[in-house]
């Protein structure tokens, strides 16, 4: 029963990452595309500044539960995905850096360079995480002692480059609609319409990703063979992903923006349960052989240390959960220029 609870808790803890974090790292993708003036790409930077650093606990808490909770697929997951994985640091560092960096020269050179960190540390996570997951729905080539029998090359398949193309389209889409909501005038204007263009890409890889997921992955198969299992999720999760979908263009169309962004963000996590569920009861399955996956029963701590963090977890969580309400709410006004006069400014 702990395994199982444990299970579902990661994949929400990741699910809640890509959707907060999600809307930073397509601000960052955006930002030489949207942004025409310094002070628009002030604007931009002050739209996710007071929010990025915790958006990004959730990442943290999400890698914690797969180390404390399941440390053997931790372990493989990071001897398997090294390389990647340390990109995907190294790209997080650059952008946090570039983020509080920016301001503390006027030279045009010195903000030109952290503007580039900005879209290199948000541009590459985005479309690595849909990569890594990628290759978690359709299986790694590890053996029966969890040694990854493959390279970088293995892991950049059409597949998974599908995936890494889904997530970077889903947080650019987020992005741009964040902006929609955090700002006014003609920048607004101009999210507006940048959104609008992005959404049918969006649809197109989404159907595109969907039907490769059927030839690929065991995914439905999951579905499929275990009903009783899943008819809960197999019929919320597809409806949550579609109505986010359709949803935000809906709601973008009519121009309120925060319930566009609601469906997205909808449609984030739906796209991130429905494979994690799809799983089950695999974390790590392997591509060489079935029975050298790593799953929720044989890649996971004792009992009494999973009962131990579930206390834990219930009291801390919480926690989090105010603070960044608390943030959200603090932070919910529309960003304008008179905001960028004050020195704490982005």
């Amino acid at each position: 029963m702990l395994n199982n609870i444990w299970f579902i808790l990661w994949g929400v803890l990741w699910a809640v990452y890509f959707v907060l974090d999600g809307f930073d790292l397509g601000i960052g993708s955006l930002m030489p595309f949207v942004a025409k003036s310094e002070e628009e790409k002030r604007i931009a930077y002050y739209a996710m500044g007071p929010f990025w650093n915790g958006n990004e606990v959730w990442l943290i808490t999400a890698g914690g539960v797969t180390f404390a909770a399941f440390p053997t697929a931790y372990a493989v997951l990071f001897s398997s995905f090294y390389a990647p994985l340390m990109i995907i640091l190294f790209a997080l560092i650059i952008r946090g850096v570039s983020l509080e960096f920016r301001e503390r020269s006027n030279d045009p050179s010195w903000k030109k360079l952290w503007d580039i960190g900005t879209f290199v540390g948000s541009f590459v996570p985005a479309l690595l995480f849909g990569v890594a997951f990628a290759n978690i729905f359709q299986g790694i080539p590890i053996d029966e002692n969890g040694v990854f029998k493959g390279s970088l090359l293995t892991l950049l398949n059409p597949y998974a480059l599908l995936g890494g193309l889904l997530f970077l389209i889903l947080f650019l889409y987020h992005g741009a609609l964040w902006l929609a909501v955090k700002t006014g005038d003609e920048f607004q204007e101009r999210s507006f319409k940048v959104a609008k263009l992005l959404w049918i890409p969006l649809a197109v890889v989404a159907v595109g990703f969907l039907i490769a997921t059927w030839f690929k992955t065991n995914l439905y198969y999951n579905y499929l063979m275990k009903p009783l299992f899943y008819a809960v999720p197999a019929v919320i999760i597809p409806v949550a992903v579609l109505g986010g979908l359709f949803g935000s263009i809906f709601y973008l169309q009519k121009r309120k923006k925060w319930q566009a962004w609601g469906c997205s963000a909808l449609t984030i996590a739906g796209v991130t349960m429905f494979g994690v569920i799809g799983l089950y009861p695999d974390l790590l399955p392997s591509s060489i052989n079935p029975k050298y996956s790593l799953t929720v029963f044989n890649a996971s701590s004792s009992p009494l240390t999973l009962k131990i963090m579930l206390g834990v977890v219930l009291v801390f969580i919480p926690v989090v959960i105010a603070y960044q309400f608390w943030t959200y709410r603090m932070f919910s006004h529309t960003v304008n220029k008179e905001n960028l006069a004050y020195e704490e400014s982005y």
